[in-house]
């Protein structure tokens, strides 16, 4: 625990020690995979050295990063961070993982490691809002009858559950609330009173988990929360020498969601309604005008991202707005000591406003200085128009590269764990490293359990940045396990969605696999479309995604080895079905990002104005996790069989082919449709075959 005196690191035992011990407790086998990540881990925690380590699925990371963290957390007396990106990972560290490593560690050395979760505050239950009430919401949603009603009747069950919770985690509440709900009862750290001056503050639960969290050996949190603590200034985890990162592919998106900001005429108007009770109605009046006029600033210039300069309308707009929200924010001025205690509603309705009013100004701010630097591929955001069905125009602006932001924030204050299923793309982890802000020039991946090192030129006074990387493999036998069916025959995917030629394909492989299938595709329309046909051709069922809960459908696709499931995204990385239920995935076409999407479009543009790859770069990256996350749905365990069947032909056709292929698993690969059937047929008559 951080706060006792650490134990002299060379009387504990050694990690290959701790890690047999924690694996024999837990009734699991030794891993040789496992056992080079751990030490590799250890040495990089001892080293101060960063290390990015590709582990395939069945290798035991979790762990392999476990032991050592908890291991460097108790003999040096401070805290290590694990971060992952999804909440089911988080769950399964510490509701299984940890406290069950905890136990089996504790007679190795002489303590029990302590573990904590720590979340956003928006996660939190608000005491003080609560009691006081949450400001009036101007969402027009209100006003519609049926969503009091539900609303009403959620709320009712918040305010029961407050009464008999102890940590004030929403994810206690089940079934779960809606978003709306919640924020009743809830406070984003832009609201927050802060604990010294809000009148429940030495029972707030945000609170309290955050001096949890300090006091013990591992915190568990999410990307969300680490781009927070490292990018913004915010110190909102505890003191850390070292981070762990669990599905590290998923980093650079996160940090992008975090660092992005939007602004739209509604948003202004709710700010400028926040506030009308507070200020001068000049003022306020003064706000929504900006509102109107930024708004039809908008429907002039349309959708679309704005590369050369900034629209003249929409500056002078953005202007508008930005003076109006600062003349707001002094009218209402700073919550005054002594105010909380005085009167805890009129403080807490000024907060939320500030937070309110100082979103709006600083995203207009952000807009219009983005364009001081001419050169595009030089500036440090990218800012778009999107028309949204729900919200209309809304104007987004998000960082051009989160590289150096990372590297400067995270890396050079850390010792850094990155590790995942899926880092090594194209055989390389350099291209993944240098999204991260790390050197790729001499990077080259490690395939023999040596960890290979690169170092970062110097900037300025900095020190180098050194890392290491390591491709532990998979204790799965892929090349006789597994097939990669490519079909060459059928025509390059278009617009105009499924034809006829991918139906029959589906028909045939999915009749040849008895159902037990998973279809992977580029999106919902495509799906539907794909399960409306197969429901008219096939006798076995077929699930679409969409038609229940993600989580009961994929419980009922894994109960009937005849039922398949077709969906789109979320199920390229959220489905683990091992057994006979899963025995074929289907993906429909290589997941390339839209040609249109702002953000990755000009991303790419900056690396070919430096002479680099931008296609190769951003859009292939792009696929390539995606593609390895979709095939790696397949074997789930040791003794799971079956086929990869891709139907986009550009797999093998075109020239990016070959290093999208270097990005999955070595299976066994073939062109031949009558080999695939055959192949399919054996496995469900003899699933040894």
């Amino acid at each position: 625990m951080p706060d006792s005196p650490a134990p002299d690191s060379a009387r504990l035992p050694a990690v290959p020690e701790l890690l047999a011990s924690a694996v024999q407790a837990l009734g699991g086998a030794e891993r040789t995979g496992q056992l080079s990540m751990a030490s590799a881990v250890a040495h990089a925690l001892e080293g101060g050295q960063h290390l990015a380590v590709q582990a395939g699925t069945g290798t035991g990371k979790s762990l392999a990063y476990l032991v050592p963290a908890i291991r460097h957390a108790v003999s040096s007396g401070k805290t290590v961070v694990v971060s992952t990106a999804t909440i089911a990972l988080q769950r399964q560290l510490v509701d299984r993982d940890l406290p069950r490593l905890a136990k089996a560690l504790k007679p190795e050395l002489g303590q029990a490691p302590q573990f904590a979760i720590l979340k956003g505050r928006r996660n939190y239950l608000c005491l003080h809002r609560l009691d006081a009430g949450a400001p009036e919401d101007p969402d027009e949603a209100l006003f519609d009858a049926f969503a009091v009603s539900k609303m009403g009747r959620e709320v009712q069950r918040l305010h029961a559950w407050a009464e008999k919770t102890e940590t004030g985690d929403r994810d206690e509440i089940v079934p779960g609330v809606s978003e709306q709900a919640w924020r009743q009862v809830s406070v984003s750290a832009r609201e927050c009173l802060g604990v010294a001056r809000c009148p429940v503050g030495s029972d707030c639960f945000a609170e309290q988990a955050r001096a949890a969290a300090a006091k013990v050996d591992v915190v568990v949190t999410n990307h969300a929360l680490l781009a927070i603590d490292a990018i913004t200034g915010i110190p909102v985890l505890p003191e850390h020498d070292a981070v762990v990162i669990d599905e590290a592919h998923e980093l650079v998106d996160r940090v992008t969601a975090v660092a992005t900001a939007e602004l739209h005429g509604a948003a202004i108007s709710a700010a400028a309604r926040r506030c009308a009770k507070m200020i001068d109605d000049r003022d306020v009046d003064r706000l929504e005008a900006s509102a109107e006029g930024f708004t039809m600033a908008l429907e002039d210039v349309g959708p679309g991202r704005w590369e050369r300069s900034l629209p003249d309308q929409a500056a002078t707009a953005l202007a508008a707005v930005r003076d109006a929200a600062w003349a707001c924010r002094t009218a209402i001025g700073p919550v005054k000591p002594g105010m909380s205690a005085a009167d805890p509603e009129a403080a807490a309705a000024r907060t939320a406003a500030l937070a309110l009013i100082d979103e709006v100004h600083d995203t207009a701010v952000r807009v219009l200085v983005a364009f001081d630097q001419p050169d595009p591929a030089k500036r440090h955001d990218v800012v778009w128009l999107a028309a949204e069905e729900r919200r209309g125009l809304v104007l987004k602006v998000a960082p051009l590269s989160v590289g150096g932001l990372l590297r400067k924030n995270l890396f050079d204050d850390s010792t850094v764990v990155l590790t995942s299923a899926t880092l090594a793309l194209g055989g390389s982890f350099d291209n993944l490293a240098r999204q991260w802000g790390l050197p790729a020039e001499n990077a080259a991946r490690s395939d023999t359990g040596t960890a290979s090192a690169k170092e970062a030129p110097s900037e300025g006074a900095a020190s180098s940045t050194r890392w290491s990387s390591l491709d532990v493999g998979s204790p799965f036998a892929h090349a006789t396990s597994g097939i990669l069916y490519v079909a060459k025959h059928l025509p390059a995917p278009g617009r105009d969605g499924l034809v006829e030629a991918y139906l029959t394909e589906i028909e045939e492989l999915v009749s040849a696999a008895g159902g037990r299938t998973l279809g992977l595709f580029s999106s919902m329309r495509a799906a539907k479309a794909a399960a409306e046909a197969m429901r008219e051709r096939l006798d076995t069922p077929v699930l679409c995604q969409g038609e229940d809960s993600t989580g009961q459908l994929i419980t009922k696709f894994a109960a009937d080895e005849a039922t398949s499931l077709f969906g789109t995204l979320s199920l390229w990385q959220g489905v683990d079905v091992p057994g006979r239920s899963l025995s074929l995935v289907i993906l429909d076409r290589i997941p390339f990002p839209r040609p249109d999407d702002p953000l990755l479009v000009a991303r790419q543009r900056a690396v070919e104005s430096t002479g680099g790859n931008g296609f190769l770069t951003v859009a292939a990256n792009h696929a390539a996790l995606l593609l390895a996350q979709g095939v790696g749905r397949l074997l789930r365990s040791v003794d799971d069989r079956g086929v990869v069947a891709v139907l986009d032909p550009r797999l093998v056709t075109a020239r990016y082919g070959g290093y999208l292929r270097a990005s999955l698993p070595p299976f066994w690969q073939t062109t031949d449709p009558a080999v695939v059937r055959s192949a399919l047929r054996r496995l469900v008559d003899n699933p040894e075959a």
